[in-house]
């Protein structure tokens, strides 16, 4: 790395001279000319304000900022835990390694000891801690430099691969990709688009990247270290609106799945649960405070007279590991993607009590989503990456390939669950765990189309369930500027696919009706009947 640039931690000014050689320039470059040192002179003198001001300017790459969040995230995580450890007397350090090592890692130590938020509140106090900033801004201008020296050296051959690069794909910005995903059958539209080489045909190179949890999704996100992700189609909303972290703009582009989850209960509890309000004083996993499953479990415990709040406990568990907890005794049921509702019937550690789709049918759950920074640096590439997953979603979607994508789906790098478990989710034919054969076709479903109407209900619940402060539930707003309707209707188009027309409609769910024009008085309706 140049070391001509000194960025110590201390409040004195730095040496940047332009006359020796091999100089870092904040125009991307390993040298600097005599119109950029005079540029430079205008600039603050502190390090951390001059580097925070050229990142503010947009004179680091996007690559640089990725790498420098990337590398002091987990230094920091790392660092935390480390310390603790390090100043603790010798059998609490041995306890605590040993912690660690049971937790699985000093991320999942992290998050148990501070709780499902963890890297979102880790990640705000790098943000909003002034010492801290001045580390995360010296580590970016040193990744700035060391992408630019690796640049830089390529010289011309840059520039030719570009070139080549565009005879072959058109005018994408960009066709080098990471995707972050979670192993359940949500994900499958954006699995398969790898699969079967959709991806591949429209010229994008896709790096799918397997996630822990929802909470790493959200933090990897932030940092930059993905291009785009399989979300809970809650959580652009929650992001977009600083709900739980530092506001950061998010963009609903396609959803991935419809209906696809289902409550699944211990069996020692099976002749006991009949209905909602046998689930009292029972430990509830969803996977995150911000999703579908969160939301359909509290609607449902609400209608049988119980406050999801105060009558049973709800339990923030990666997906993974929900099978296992259920197993262990440390979880009595679950709301979860169908994959591990069936796996707990294959197990034979509980039963499926309700598919979500009979509280709601046609529900939405996951999504593809993008951040809006990205769409805009990117937007043929995302328009061609969209279209690709919708393309997969609709092959997916098809009877006739079903079997076979279940197949696929079973492989390590994909799901990595036992293909029986994921037929009887594809084909809706399955046995719920209490001895009856089922077949429900429609249990999962791939239709991209995102409804406004489902943004919409979503808001209305985080409102009642106190998860959106009430002076930012502009519902109306929030469905126009975070759901993509119009774009996925295009693109469906262009495919030849026949979507709805309306970005909106009325919504029939188990217990009530949701009109989307008036969500105000849904809310106090659910209220006034419920209790909750």
């Amino acid at each position: 790395m140049p070391t001509s640039l000194d960025l110590s931690q201390s409040d004195r000014t730095y040496s940047l001279d332009p006359l020796t050689s091999s100089m870092f320039c904040p125009c991307g470059g390993t040298h600097v000319a005599e119109d950029h040192w005079k540029f430079i002179e205008g600039m603050p003198q502190d390090p951390v304000d001059l580097v925070d001001d050229l990142v503010q300017m947009g004179h680091y790459s996007e690559d640089a900022l990725q790498f420098g969040q990337a590398l002091t995230h987990a230094e920091f995580r790392k660092a935390i835990l480390l310390k603790a450890i390090d100043q603790a007397p010798p059998e609490q350090r041995q306890l605590c390694n040993e912690l660690i090592k049971l937790a699985g890692g000093l991320d999942e130590a992290l998050a148990a000891a501070f709780g499902p938020n963890a890297t979102e509140f880790l990640g705000d106090a790098i943000r909003l801690s002034r010492f801290r900033r001045r580390d995360f801004l010296i580590k970016v201008a040193a990744a700035a430099a060391v992408v630019t020296v690796t640049s830089c050296a390529g010289g011309n051959n840059q520039q030719n691969t570009t070139s080549s690069t565009t005879a072959t794909t058109g005018n994408l910005e960009k066709k080098d990709l990471t995707i972050g995903f979670i192993p359940i059958a949500c994900s499958i539209p954006i699995l398969v688009a790898e699969s079967a080489e959709i991806y591949k045909k429209y010229g994008l190179n896709v790096t799918l990247k397997k996630m822990p949890n929802w909470a790493a999704v959200r933090e990897s996100a932030i940092a930059g270290e993905l291009d785009a992700y399989h979300m809970l189609s809650p959580m652009p909303i929650a992001m977009s609106l600083g709900l739980g972290s530092s506001v950061f703009p998010i963009k609903l582009a396609s959803i991935e799945n419809i209906n696809g989850q289902s409550i699944a209960v211990a069996m020692k509890h099976k002749d006991r649960v009949k209905g909602a309000a046998d689930f009292k004083g029972m430990t509830i996993g969803v996977p995150f405070p911000y999703s579908m499953h969160n939301l359909l479990m509290r609607y449902y415990l609400a209608s049988g007279g119980l406050n999801p709040d105060q009558d049973v406990k709800l339990e923030i568990v990666p997906p993974p590991d929900s099978v296992a907890k259920m197993a262990a005794g440390q979880i009595d049921a679950f709301l979860m993607p169908d994959n591990f509702g069936q796996r707990a019937i294959f197990e034979k550690v509980g039963f499926i009590h309700m598919l979500t789709k009979d509280l709601w049918n046609g529900h939405p759950c996951c999504a593809f989503a993008a951040s809006q920074k990205w769409i805009d640096a990117n937007p043929n590439t995302f328009r061609t990456i969209n279209k690709s997953i919708i393309e997969a979603a609709a092959y997916a979607d098809d009877a006739k390939n079903r079997e076979s994508v279940s197949q696929q789906m079973a492989a390590r790098k994909y799901l990595n669950q036992p293909e029986p478990v994921l037929k009887a989710v594809m084909t809706g034919k399955f046995d719920n765990g209490l001895g009856e054969s089922l077949d429900v076709p429609d249990r999962i479903k791939f239709d991209p189309y995102p409804w406004k109407s489902f943004a919409k209900w979503i808001s209305s619940q985080m409102v009642r369930w106190d998860l959106m402060p009430t002076d930012k539930a502009k519902f109306q707003e929030i469905a126009d500027q975070i759901y993509m309707t119009d774009l996925a209707r295009d693109l469906s188009k262009e495919l030849g696919q026949t979507p709805p027309t309306e970005p909106t409609r009325v919504e029939t769910l188990k217990f009530d009706t949701f009109d989307p024009a008036k969500v105000d008085s849904y809310v106090q309706d659910q209220v006034k009947q419920f209790g909750v």
